[in-house]
């Protein structure tokens, strides 16, 4: 993109036209497929009753995407664009495709952030439940997490990992109205995958992983199971980075058990591992500037994804978003499901970037037709989520926040 056109794109940020209501949605998402014999109930990523510790990126986010291949591949298929002819479409007078253009201009201002010592991420995950009161229906988020890891660049500089749970909690502040005419309740009995479970409003303290309480002295030169050096290596030239990451054969390699039984990916399938697997690399390692910012724009030139505009992520931070397509699900009683959560509705996976720093505030998976555990939902709903709260490079060792994020 020329000096010209990249003007052109901050006169645009300075002054965003109205978002549409698909881009203004807020959304984000967890889902895991069938990889390693596991299957995806309800679509939901959290067991009934075990509050994932998860420190460091997930599976669908970190080594399992980046060294092994698309977990979450052939879970997620979305699509979304704003309404035709708004802005940011393709059917913008010129064929420039604004919402493209903001992602693009995003992507250059990563090539201007700094390093450090040591590279630092605190990611929050969450899954939402729909409350069916007598009051009013209301939606929560259960099974929230959070986790704050540091790794030094250098091997011997340490690293250390930590996590807590967050307070169940309602969704938007429409939710929160219609939780306070319930009565406020402190606990939150939920249909989980296939059984009960009862979320709690309290938060617990943070705990940590490893040697010497959490802190490894000795670690530290290694990020999602590759030395620092691999990743400062990297091409910054877009297709080269698309062709080692995001290309259709990388993702077949790492779809074991489906490339096993003949299943070829489709390319709905490949744009949401795309998705997964450059979140996992922005987020969990120390890539130099110029390498995330090719990445980011191999990401929105890949097949099956489209830039939707800005969107809200689930901590209320506007950003610009990239989606795949979408994709139907279909809740069956299979597991004992209660009727209210049985029946299909459509979703899809979309990744958001801050505007000004390039950075990832998450990966969200957002309904898009409501039915189902869903209809009473509206589109743009959060049915699950992995938000980056911060991350990023410091010259001294950091240390998990004390306050809660929300």
């Amino acid at each position: 993109m020329s000096t010209n056109e990249m003007d052109r794109v901050r006169d645009l940020l300075r002054e965003p036209p109205p978002p549409s209501a698909t881009s203004t949605a807020k959304a984000l998402t967890l889902l895991e497929d069938e990889m390693a014999g596991r299957r995806v109930r309800a679509g939901l990523r959290v067991r009934a009753g075990r509050r994932r510790l998860g420190f460091g990126w997930p599976a669908g986010l970190g080594a399992g995407l980046v060294a092994a291949g698309a977990a979450a591949a052939v879970a997620v298929a979305l699509t979304g664009q704003g309404t035709p002819g708004s802005p940011g479409s393709p059917d913008t007078p010129g064929g420039v495709d604004l919402n493209k253009q903001a992602v693009l201009a995003a992507a250059a201002k990563v090539e201007l952030t700094p390093t450090g010592k040591y590279w630092y991420t605190d990611r929050i995950d969450g899954q939402s439940y729909i409350i069916r009161a007598k009051t009013g229906t209301y939606a929560i988020v259960g099974a929230a997490s959070e986790s704050f890891n540091w790794t030094g660049v250098k091997k011997g500089t340490g690293e250390a990992y930590y996590g807590r749970d967050l307070p169940a909690r309602p969704l938007t502040a429409q939710d929160e109205a219609l939780w306070k005419k319930a009565g406020s309740p402190s606990k939150f009995r939920v249909w989980s995958n296939d059984h009960y479970y009862t979320y709690s409003a309290e938060a617990t303290k943070w705990r940590s992983d490893g040697p010497e309480v959490g802190i490894d002295p000795e670690g530290g030169g290694e990020f999602l199971g590759e030395p620092a050096e691999e990743w400062q290596n990297l091409p910054t030239d877009p297709a080269a980075l698309a062709e080692k990451f995001l290309s259709g054969e990388e993702m077949l390699r790492g779809m074991g058990p489906l490339a096993k039984r003949g299943r070829k990916p489709t390319e709905e399938a490949t744009a949401s591992a795309g998705i997964w697997r450059t979140s996992g690399i922005l987020g969990g390692t120390p890539v130099p500037p110029k390498v995330r910012a090719g990445l980011m724009r191999a990401l929105a030139s890949r097949p099956g994804i489209q830039a939707i505009g800005r969107v809200a992520d689930p901590l209320g931070r506007d950003g610009v978003a990239l989606a795949a397509f979408e994709r139907t699900a279909e809740i069956t009683g299979e597991y004992g499901g209660p009727k209210a959560e049985q029946g299909g509705y459509g979703h899809r996976l979309v990744i958001v970037f801050d505007e000004k720093t390039g950075g990832v505030l998450s990966v969200q998976d957002t309904l898009t037709k409501p039915g189902g555990p869903y209809a009473e939902m509206k589109p743009g709903f959060i049915i699950n989520y992995v938000a980056v709260r911060s991350s990023g490079w410091t010259d001294t060792k950091p240390k998990p926040p004390a306050e809660l994020p929300f």
